[in-house]
């Protein structure tokens, strides 16, 4: 019999040497080919890796390369005189900083939750403060003090807000 289990799994003798030295050499084989897939397995686990953080590190890089802009327009912003006359156009550029900001995030695909006059959701919104105002009903929300942000479905951080008690 050439084959040297039975259906049991019971192992036989081997009839002669060169059957013996046939079998060590189909299992060598065996072994060899499970090793170099093993191996080639490994590679490919450790390039998907490579991929993975070189595609997250180029994603990073576009973004900060798109902030650095408005960076270099806040430290310009810091530097320039604050006086009294200047205080208006101060303000004007770090709207304008604040609108370009905006713009970057919405081109990435984020977008602001809405709060203000919104029922309170704890998954989207974070009660900082509760107060009784008249005319607001209960859980409504009266102020933000921090926007939050969903990016597609998923959220990167809610709102913490005020909310009406009754």
């Amino acid at each position: 019999m050439d084959n040297t289990d039975d259906i049991n799994g019971a192992t036989e003798v081997p009839e002669s040497p060169a059957d013996a030295a046939e079998l060590q050499k189909e299992r060598d084989e065996y072994y060899d080919r499970l090793l170099r897939k093993t191996a080639e397995f490994d590679n490919y686990r450790k390039r998907v890796e490579r991929e993975r953080l070189a595609l997250s590190e180029s994603a990073a890089a576009a973004v900060i390369e798109e902030l650095l802009p408005l960076v270099d327009d806040l430290e310009r912003a810091l530097k320039a005189d604050t006086g009294a006359e200047a205080t208006e156009g101060y303000r004007r550029g770090v709207e304008l900083i604040h609108r370009q900001l905006l713009e970057i995030l919405r081109k990435r695909g984020a977008r602001p939750i809405e709060a203000v006059g919104a029922d309170f959701d704890p998954y989207y919104h974070q009660a900082v403060a509760h107060e009784a105002v008249e005319g607001r009903r209960e859980g409504e929300i009266i102020e933000e003090f921090r926007r939050g942000y969903m990016l597609g479905d998923r959220l990167l951080r809610p709102s913490m807000v005020k909310v009406a008690k009754g």
